[in-house]
Formats: C-alpha cells, sequence, structure tokens
C-alpha cells in the first residue's frame, strides 16, 4: 500500500489524543497479547467493503453508517446489538426504495470505544480528575481510580467486539436480515410513530413484490441478496496501540490491513499534517474516512488525500462532512469543487451530529433533530449544485428508546430529556427519530435520482 511504512512507524510522528499510560510495561504486556489474538475482520471483508464503497463514489450506491457515539462495557447486550442492527436495516430498506441503489451498510459498532475530549481534565464538586476517555481507556464514574487509564480495557474491549461481531455475522447471514422478515423488525416504540405506520406500507408493497416473483416462478428462497446481507463495522482509529496491535499483513496481498475493523476513519481533531494518525492509516489497506469541517481549507484536504490514497484508488476514501446546520452550504461547496478539479475519487457522506450539540438550561448535551435535518437538506442542496453524488449518511444513533436528542414526530422536549438520557458521551438518534431521518433521506434522494436522469437524456 504506502512506501516506507511499518505498522509502529506513527510512534515517530505527533500523537495527538492520545492517553498517557502510568505502567510502560503493563501496556506492552498488553499490546503483546493483542498482537497474538486472531484478527476481528479479514482483509478479503475489507477489499469487499472498498469494492461498494467504489460504487457509491462512481454514484452508483449509498453509504449508510451509524451506531453508537461511543460503546459501553455496561451497555453490552445482545439485545441493545440485535435493535441497533435492525433500525439500521430499517433505513437501508427505505433507502433502497427510494433511491433504487444499493445501500452499503456500516456499524459504529465492535470497536467504537474510544474518544477524543476537549479538555484533557474535568472538574465536579471542586474535585478535578481527568476526563473520561471511553471505556477501552477508563470509566465513566468520576472516582480517581476508574479515571485511571488502564492498559487491560483494550482485552475487554476486543472480547466484547470480538462477541459483537459473531453476533452481528449471525443476524446478517442466519435469517434475521431475510426481506421476508421486514414487518417484524419494526419495535414498539417506532411503531407508535407516523413514520411507523409509513414504514408498514412500505413493508407491504415490499412483501407484494416477494409474492409476485413467487408467482412467476422466480423463488426469492433462492436469491441470496433476499435471504442476508452485507454488514460491515467502523470506528474512529483513536487508540493506535490497540490498532497497531490487531494490524496483520495479509497472506494473499503481502499488504497490512488494520483487523480491529472493515473501516476505519481520522477524526477532526487528529486530521492535520505530520499527525501520527493520518501517518498509521496511510499505510494499511482498509477503506478510510475522514471527518472534514469548518476548519478545513481546500489545499489540506487536497494534501491529505494524497497522503491517504496517492493511488486515487476507488473506494479508498470516504470524505464525512460535518460542518452544523447552519455553516454546510457555506462551507462544503469550495472542498467538493476542490476534490471534483483534482479528479479524487471519493465517497462524500454527512455527519448532522457533531456540529449540531447545544446545552439546555438543565446542562444536558443534546442535538435539535431539525439542526440534524437542516445540515442533511443542506448537504444535498449542495451536491445538487455541483453536480456531485450525495453519497451517505454518519449518524451516531440506537435502536433503543432513548431521550437524547430534541424533537422529531414522537416530540422530545427539554422537560423530558432526563428520562432517558443513557449515552456514555454524545447524544445519539432513538430508532423513531432515525427512521424518520431515513424518510426526509429518501425523498432527497428522489431528487437526485430525476436530476440523474435527465442529464442522461
Amino acid at each position: 500500500m504506502a512506501s516506507n511504512w511499518t505498522p509502529e512507524g506513527w510512534k515517530a510522528h505527533e500523537a495527538r489524543h492520545l492517553p498517557s499510560y502510568g505502567d510502560a510495561e503493563k501496556l506492552g504486556e498488553v499490546e503483546a497479547t493483542l498482537a497474538k489474538f486472531p484478527p476481528l475482520v479479514f482483509a478479503g471483508e475489507a477489499r469487499e467493503l472498498k469494492k461498494d464503497l467504489a460504487e457509491v463514489a462512481a454514484g452508483r450506491g449509498f453509504l449508510l453508517q451509524g451506531g453508537d457515539c461511543a460503546e459501553s462495557f455496561a451497555e453490552f447486550h445482545p439485545d441493545n446489538i440485535r435493535d441497533t442492527f435492525r433500525v439500521l436495516l430499517q433505513m437501508a430498506v427505505v433507502l433502497t426504495f427510494a433511491g433504487k441503489q444499493p445501500v452499503v451498510k456500516v456499524g459504529r459498532i465492535a470497536g467504537q470505544f474510544a474518544k477524543p475530549r476537549s479538555a484533557p481534565t474535568e472538574t465536579i464538586g471542586g474535585e478535578e480528575l481527568p476526563s473520561y476517555l471511553g471505556d477501552i481507556i477508563n470509566g465513566v464514574e468520576f472516582e480517581a481510580g476508574i479515571r485511571t487509564n488502564d492498559p487491560d480495557r483494550m482485552l475487554r474491549a476486543y472480547t466484547q467486539s470480538a462477541s459483537t461481531l459473531n453476533l452481528l455475522r449471525a443476524f446478517a447471514s442466519g435469517g434475521y436480515a431475510n426481506l421476508r422478515q421486514v414487518h417484524q423488525w419494526t419495535m414498539d416504540h417506532i411503531g407508535r410513530s407516523p413514520w411507523g405506520t409509513k414504514f408498514a406500507q412500505m413493508a407491504d408493497k415490499i412483501s407484494e413484490a416477494l409474492d409476485f416473483m413467487a408467482a412467476c416462478g422466480v423463488d426469492p428462497q433462492t436469491v441470496p441478496q433476499l435471504q442476508g446481507t452485507s454488514f460491515y463495522t467502523s470506528h474512529e482509529a483513536l487508540l493506535l496501540q490497540y490498532e497497531q496491535a490487531l494490524t496483520r499483513r495479509d497472506s494473499l496481498t503481502g499488504d497490512w490491513y488494520d483487523c480491529s475493523a472493515h473501516m476505519l476513519w481520522i477524526g477532526d481533531r487528529t486530521r492535520f499534517e505530520g499527525s501520527a494518525h493520518v501517518e498509521f492509516l496511510r499505510g494499511v489497506g482498509n477503506p478510510i474516512g475522514m471527518k472534514c469541517g469548518p476548519s478545513l481549507e481546500p489545499d489540506a484536504l487536497l494534501r491529505m488525500l494524497d497522503i491517504l490514497n496517492p493511488g486515487r484508488e476507488p473506494g479508498r476514501m470516504t470524505l464525512i462532512s460535518r460542518f452544523g446546520h447552519d455553516k454546510v452550504e457555506d462551507g462544503l461547496p469550495k472542498l467538493v469543487r476542490a476534490v471534483q478539479r483534482e479528479g479524487h475519487p471519493v465517497v462524500w457522506s454527512c455527519d448532522p451530529m457533531h456540529g449540531n450539540v447545544i446545552k439546555t438550561d438543565s446542562g444536558l448535551k443534546t442535538r435539535p433533530f431539525d439542526r440534524i435535518l437542516a445540515e442533511v437538506s443542506g448537504f444535498f442542496a449542495v451536491h445538487r449544485a455541483e453536480g456531485t453524488h450525495a453519497g451517505g449518511i454518519h449518524i451516531e444513533m440506537t435502536g433503543q428508546d432513548v431521550t437524547e436528542c430534541t424533537g422529531g414526530a414522537i416530540a422530545i422536549t427539554d422537560e423530558i430529556l432526563a428520562d432517558r438520557y443513557h449515552t456514555h458521551c454524545d447524544p445519539r438518534l432513538n430508532g423513531a427519530q432515525s427512521i424518520e431521518l431515513a424518510f426526509k433521506m429518501a425523498d432527497m434522494l428522489k431528487l437526485e435520482a430525476v436530476e440523474r436522469h435527465k442529464q442522461a437524456a
């Protein structure tokens, strides 16, 4: 993949937002143990995702990427994994039905444990302790011992990721994702939403289409694409000690792959020239995402693309814009034009979450649904204006019936925000809000399809 690259070469570069560990010997033992563990994903799977993303980059697909802000050890439960998976399935069906294009499904799951924080410490009641950096590093409880960075947490994160992947693979290929089950994917709290009713109506149409196929002699049971789905995993490649330990050389190609996930991304805070995170990811063969916010200038973006994808391999790079609802239509066009001008094959995806955080009077962080929707609308509007493909969405969401983001059809108000506020870090869309967003995006995809037909005519 890259010349003059080794898995440990990042250590010679500037590493921001990495934890310091007091016991270097213990850290080394954990890294050595992880290096002997089996890979969580395989190089061939990462290559398949790259092929799928190449189709999206060419305008022939859509990327749906979603899941937890930060996975936790406390909320690890098969029901939570299942519920997030089935909401993503529902969203994918809505988007496929509207856009008449395949939807590539990528979860923020089975590895999304580490979080960059704006400050290294926080103070509560006059006591100052290290900030919570994610369960893979330290604990969320405000206690001195728990906030101590512990390398052994990486081993627990690996075990939880392996178990999560095992269940996800079973769901994706073992019958749960069969389109004949489409009516069973709706949970009670989603069914109470008007968008739940709309999904049921669409599911009826899918069932009728499957019945029609069967009547014509095409048995849906013999069509693999209807029996299951491809589902990939992703997370921010933040804790480089963990990522390096799970990097393996592929026996077929000789290339290096980070086998902690199919896709890794670089965050807004670690995306800079000379970054250890950029240096690490330039050498692995996985598909790579990169967050692009208001601080990123076109020339800097092009330099990053030349570093991370010098061969301009389609499907390698996904650019995840995160501007805020009031900045996307001003800030995104210059980046889109620069990338288009230089001919880089990228997937453009929208993160409408991180630029739209506000604090309520009660002190809780939230993300108003109308601002999330406004940024998505602005993202699609920019790509329609520039003649480029609005290729994806990147959201923090859960299948649980949480009250963390205000608004939506089942209106969550500031007054009830604390009722089911369970996130360990940032607020997530709940299942009903996620389905509502999918239907709103479906209308935008229909507009894009109309534009494509006009251009082709």
